[in-house]
């Protein structure tokens, strides 16, 4: 599927920002075999006083930027034209949760793919023991690592609700846990927390997804949004397969990588500093518009 992809990002200031630096993460990868990026740019307005970018440690594009005028508002426009071509499902070569423990210990590697960096609680993703049962249910009716994830995404999409108020950025997976509901972030981070407690490395994605409208419905523009699933270590063979619980679906053409992390802490699309008082206000929109090869 080849689509072109349009992200506006606004924040507004309730006070002068005298100054800011920032790290965008905003830009898709292009990833051999599966996704590839034709041509891509980030616009900023107003234009910061520095600019670079570099690829972080788990392969992410960042765009740094730094602003020494004030200003009150930011806008971010990235625009793409990506062609995304995922491989049909292969069968299930995964090993049970014990066979996968012993293929993690004789994994030595710091390599940014490897599974020992998944495996740890983190920030937004914290083992949490009433999560780690949740999760064990899944053992029980399945077989492998791959089976054991995808019943666990199906029962996070049958046993939440998705609801976008219940939850903001800052919000934990034993909270959104607790409240059975939220949003794509919480439950991906629910799904982590889950896997990570039986020992399965669980990696955070951050991307987009072409929503598609009801029959007989134009599509809306700035309908999409960004998005995020699960990628899980299915063993040496395997390999990581990614699972999106919100939809209860293997990713699939509709879904668009922007990066990989432990959680959503290392894929924010923006993070930084400003020098400033109060709370800023921001609006999000984002337009996934499939196109002709």
């Amino acid at each position: 599927m080849l689509y072109d992809i349009r992200l506006n990002l606004h924040y507004d200031y309730p006070a002068t920002v005298e100054g800011g630096r920032h790290h965008l993460r905003t830009m898709p990868l292009t990833l051999p075999g599966m996704q590839r990026v034709i041509a891509a740019n980030i616009a900023l307005d107003p234009k910061p006083t520095e600019s670079r970018t570099f690829t972080d440690f788990f392969g992410n594009a960042v765009t740094s930027i730094a602003y020494r005028e004030p200003h009150d508002t930011l806008d971010l426009t990235m625009k793409a034209r990506v062609s995304v071509t995922r491989a049909e499902p292969p069968l299930d070569i995964s090993p049970t949760v014990e066979g996968l423990k012993a293929e993690i210990d004789a994994t030595l590697s710091l390599d940014p793919n490897s599974p020992q960096h998944y495996l740890a609680g983190s920030l937004h993703a914290p083992i949490d023991p009433a999560i780690t049962a949740y999760a064990q249910e899944s053992i029980a009716s399945t077989r492998s690592v791959f089976e054991l994830a995808f019943d666990l995404c199906r029962r996070i999409h049958g046993d939440f609700d998705y609801e976008p108020d219940a939850t903001n950025v800052r919000t934990l997976s034993p909270e959104a846990f607790h409240l059975r509901a939220g949003v794509c972030q919480d439950f991906s981070h629910v799904m982590i927390s889950g896997l990570r407690g039986l020992g399965i490395p669980a990696c955070y994605v951050s991307g987009f997804i072409r929503t598609i409208p009801p029959p007989g419905k134009e599509r809306l523009e700035g309908a999409d949004a960004m998005h995020a699933w699960v990628s899980v270590w299915c063993g040496r063979e395997a390999g990581w397969r990614e699972f999106d619980p919100t939809n209860a679906m293997l990713a699939g053409n509709d879904h668009i990588v922007i990066g990989y992390g432990r959680d959503y802490a290392d894929v924010a699309p923006i993070v930084g500093v400003l020098r400033t008082v109060g709370r800023h206000s921001s609006e999000q929109s984002v337009d996934v518009i499939p196109v002709a090869d």
